[in-house]
């Protein structure tokens, strides 16, 4: 196979970083940028990067160039473990069925296989990337995939500590002669296939900012896992104090992706030394068997619900080994570092074909002396005479190579053209192309044209908003919401895209200016740039921009027909009089409900991973999870004027659990939030530090989490400046109303009028509250209440449980989880996940007005099966709490069916096994529930109005007959794992 360079993805509003993937037979390597959206888009082009072995980041250590790097290495991780799972099963069925006797060719090829599959991971990238990838040590861990970080810290090209040259990356030469030239930039990565030339680049205006020596403070391994060793740091020498940061870091790495740890590994101890949120477990006295723990526990400071430490019996109890990552309980200090990064690729020399009767003319003696010399090693002739390899080899071909050179700002123009690398023939010899990763503007500066002019010889290519168009980059999701906004055209709307615009407008609006000299040639996703026998860009593989047009046209009749019936039916009167009886006294009714990221687990191509925004007027924005992508998905809903007004709005941001799924897009969010609310001009305050201080500001976000969550946002707030200084991090409490700032506390109904009153206007909430689910250590579901007696609730992921249930009695609205079918009850068990009537059955128990369905497991892309809300659904076993007078709704509640066994807990969940296995115990909808709750399903780059929920069943029956060809994402990418 001829190497060559495709192109993953060009900027656009959900694919902000350019991806190239360099194709080898036996290897796959990432350049450029790694950010939210990159997996989604391999997924999308069924793109095989299961070989990928190598990722060199371009550009600076910030989200918006790595923000994708955590997701894509969990997914290399999976489909590297299965891949091996696959293998060994495949092995041991050929044992099997041979009696175990294989023939060496099959042998061969199992080697060979194994080896591809084993390939370690290595990540190539600048200052603070380890660090970067340690602050997710809490929520990231994986088996079986050995991860190596290299950092590229030295301005001047030459090759960091730590990073791999080998011999071979040295001793490149024509026909074995070395040019000194090349001698003194040698390349500072190679292997077999690659010769990598790292250029590390600094802003003209910033300095050179390479180091981390200048903190105050550093901590070595024992000090960040909690031992003082004060009196030594203070003798130690700023490198040596670096040495060990860098030891830390590279611990955690290693302990995340490559433990020998197991969930099984339990250790005994005293119930008073554990932390009242770790799960604990005893062993019973006549069997011996591992139980969980159900007694009372220790309260954690701070928290008055629990039970008192005198009545608490300090008994033996047995918890899990904390694996070795999570033991460092705070990483060394770091400070962003604006060194960018670029790269000159070449393939390996390739020597002349050996010319054997040269050789024989030369009296080299035919057999081992033939073969060194064809490899490029002298040897001694029969008259002990030195015959070197060029003397019987044909003339030799350097290998073709290009430049991928990501240049951020024009600060950093003068930099990248004088680098020494353009002046040495035994590097520039064979680099056909450059590839320019820009930011906005650069392409206009007039050195940088100038260099391009100078080097005519070579093919410029650009990735840039400036160059490329904003098309849509996720067919499959855009043509799905095409006929979606066909069927129901106030709830959907196509997507924000323009294919032919350039520059694109930036946040604000505003469009810089076209180049139109010609000077760079604009990549396009597809595109193929092959570096033998010639360094060539191949245009036929470019990926068509989605035709919109043919989509539309594209839409079964029979779904237009059901759709138009449908609209038909909510314009007659009797119709309109239905849902306006069943909006009677319906608060919140013009609240909108915007379901960014549906899906679970993963991006895919229907469904991004979670996220939901509500806007309520008159009172804020609040935003529920924040799954990878979620600002790319508010970017094709809303122009830059909309969204720069939505983000003013943004009132909280809450995150229910540490699953990656549901977080690794705040970071970008929270910096467009400050970007936007702080930007120069808009307001002049300064950052204040206090709590009621900020609280009192205009200018406010409140993020409120676990308290791990938190602790990342701070750790990783020493990579970028993203914001987190003017955000108001609060823990919600675990079995509190309470939430801490610090060792600060608050609340809505505290006593202290000051600062519940702050909290409520910083917030526009009345009450907030949370309680702990079952799913992962520190989930939480939460409910939010307005003034007008508006209730949301949203269950993030958990099993259904009472004490969910009981806390959000009354809602208004309940957005509930429903990754599984019914008929996959077990998998929901096992995986604590809710089946689809479970969800349903919650929404009973609270007496929710209205229910939405989201996280749906990427499985299947059909709806859940709901043509008969009639039929059976699953509710809670367990009876809540006792409810008091003045927490009761002010509407009955439908009754619990079965056994008052409850105790309002986390673990209240459906746990009653019946004869055919289900966890479940059902009855009929009717009656309250039947008349007034209705149910909805969500998909993403839905707006729907709590006041129209109801009129979302009238669609169903289009959307089934959509939808019901719909081959499964699972399907899909199974498809394309195969070939990996």
């Amino acid at each position: 196979m001829r190497p060559y360079v495709q192109v993953l993805s060009t900027p656009t509003a959900d694919t902000p970083g350019t991806t190239l993937l360099l194709h080898f037979d036996d290897k796959r390597y990432i350049f450029g940028n790694v950010a939210e959206g990159t997996q989604r888009a391999s997924i999308e082009r069924s793109l095989r990067i299961g070989k990928v072995a190598e990722i060199f980041l371009t550009g600076r250590t910030e989200w918006a160039n790595n923000g994708g790097l955590v997701g894509l290495v969990l997914t290399l991780a999976a489909a590297k473990t299965s891949a091996t799972a696959s293998a060994k099963e495949a092995d041991e069925k050929r044992n099997a069925s041979d009696g175990h006797q294989s023939s060496s060719a099959p042998q061969k090829r199992r080697k060979k296989a194994h080896a591809e599959e084993s390939l370690p991971l290595t990540i190539h990238g600048g200052i603070n990337l380890t660090h970067m990838l340690a602050t997710t040590r809490r929520f990231v861990f994986r088996q079986g995939l050995p991860l190596r970080v290299v950092e590229n810290e030295d301005a001047g090209g030459v090759a960091a500590a730590g990073s791999t040259v080998t011999q071979s990356s040295t001793s490149s030469s024509r026909n074995g002669r070395q040019s000194n030239q090349e001698a003194s930039l040698p390349p500072s990565w190679s292997d077999s296939n690659i010769r990598v030339w790292t250029l590390p680049l600094t802003a003209t205006s910033q300095g050179s900012s390479t180091a981390r020596l200048s903190q105050s403070r550093k901590r070595s391994l024992e000090e960040s896992e909690g031992i003082s060793q004060t009196s030594r740091a203070s003798r130690m020498q700023p490198s040596e104090r670096e040495a060990e940061n860098k030891q830390v870091r590279d611990y955690v790495v290693a302990q995340m992706f490559d433990s020998d740890w197991s969930m099984k590994k339990l250790e005994e101890t005293f119930l008073s030394a554990v932390d009242p949120r770790t799960p604990v477990f005893v062993r019973d006295e006549l069997t011996g068997a591992v139980q969980e723990y159900v007694g009372p526990r220790p309260s954690r400071a701070g928290d008055d619900s629990a039970a008192k430490a005198d009545v608490i019996p300090d008994v033996k109890v047995l918890v899990r080994t904390a694996w070795p990552g999570s033991t460092v309980k705070s990483l060394p200090p770091t400070s962003p570092s604006k060194v960018a990064l670029s790269y000159i690729i070449k393939n390996h020399y390739q020597r002349g074909r050996f010319l054997p009767q040269k050789a024989k003319a030369l009296k080299v003696q035919e057999g081992r002396n033939f073969g060194q010399l064809a490899n490029g090693k002298s040897v001694v002739n029969n008259d002990g005479e030195i015959v070197t390899p060029d003397m019987v080899l044909e003339e030799g071909k350097e290998g073709g190579g290009f430049a991928v050179l990501d240049i951020p700002s024009t600060d950093y123009v003068e930099t990248v053209i004088d680098r020494n690398e353009w002046r040495s023939e035994e590097v520039m010899n064979g680099v056909g192309a450059f590839i320019w990763l820009l930011g906005r503007g650069v392409g206009q500066d007039p050195k940088l044209r100038e260099f391009i002019r100078k080097m005519p010889h070579v093919q410029h290519l650009v990735s840039s908003p400036d160059y490329c168009p904003n098309y849509l980059s996720f067919d499959s999701s855009a043509a799905v919401t095409i006929n979606l906004h066909q069927i129901d055209g106030e709830r959907f709307r196509v997507p924000r895209f323009d294919n032919a615009q350039v520059p694109q407008p930036d946040p604000h609006g505003r469009v810089g200016v076209r180049d139109d000299e010609g000077l760079l040639k604009p990549l396009d996703r597809g595109q193929k740039l092959f570096t033998e026998p010639a360094v060539e860009i191949q245009d036929d593989s470019r990926v068509p921009y989605l035709n919109t047009a043919e989509i539309w046209k594209a839409c079964p009749r029979a779904v237009l027909e059901l759709a138009e019936q449908a609209r038909a039916k909510l314009n007659l009167p009797e119709t309109k009089a239905a849902l306006a009886k069943q909006n009677e006294n319906l608060p919140g009714a013009d609240a909108e409900i915007i379901t960014l990221g549906t899906g679970s687990s993963t991006p895919a191509k229907y469904r991004n991973v979670s996220a939901t925004l509500l806007r309520v007027p008159g009172r804020g924005s609040y935003l529920f999870d924040c799954g990878e992508n979620t600002l790319g998905q508010l970017r094709r809903m809303y122009s830059p004027r909309e969204l720069a007004e939505l983000l003013r709005d943004l009132r909280v941001i809450w995150i229910s659990h540490l699953h990656a799924d549901h977080h690794l897009g705040l970071t970008s969010v929270i910096k467009a939030w400050s970007q936007e609310v702080w930007a120069a001009g808009a307001q002049t305050e300064a950052t204040s530090q206090d709590a009621m201080g900020m609280l009192k500001s205009r200018k406010h976000l409140v993020v409120i989490s676990a308290s791990h969550m938190i602790s990342w946002l701070k750790e990783y707030a020493m990579v970028e400046d993203f914001g987190y200084e003017k955000i108001i991090p609060l823990e919600a409490e675990a079995r509190s109303k309470l939430l801490r700032w610090d060792s600060e506390q608050f609340g809505f109904h505290t006593g202290d009028y000051d600062r519940d009153a702050a909290l409520v206007a910083a917030t526009g909430l009345s009450d907030f509250e949370s309680v702990p689910v079952r799913h992962c250590f520190e989930s939480k579901a939460c409910s939010l209440t307005f003034s007008d007696g508006f209730k949301f609730s949203y269950s993030g992921d958990c099993r259904p449980g009472a004490g969910f249930a009981e806390m959000g009695r009354g809602s208004t609205v309940l957005l509930h989880e429903a990754t599984f079918d019914d008929e996959m009850h077990k998998d929901a068990k096992a995986k604590r996940h809710s089946t689809t009537s479970e969800a349903i059955g919650v929404g009973i128990a609270m007496g929710a007005r209205r229910v939405l369905l989201t996280h749906f497991s990427q499985r299947y892309a059909k709806i859940p099966v709901m043509e008969n809300m009639e039929g059976k659904v699953t509710v809670l076993e367990g009876q809540p709490k006792q409810v008091t007078a003045e927490s009761a709704p002010s509407d009955p509640l439908p009754p619990f069916h079965g056994a008052a066994t409850g105790t309002g807990g986390e673990d209240d969940t459906v746990d009653t096994v019946d004869a055919d296995g289900a966890a479940t115990k059902s009855i009929k909808m009717d009656g309250v529930a039947q008349r007034e709750m209705k149910v909805g399903v969500a998909f993403d780059y839905m707006r729907v109005k709590v006041g129209e929920i109801n009129q979302l069943e009238y669609f169903t029956p289009a959307l089934q007959k959509l939808l019901e060809d719909a081959k499964s994402d699972a399907d899909d990418e199974t498809a394309a794992d195969q070939g990996q």
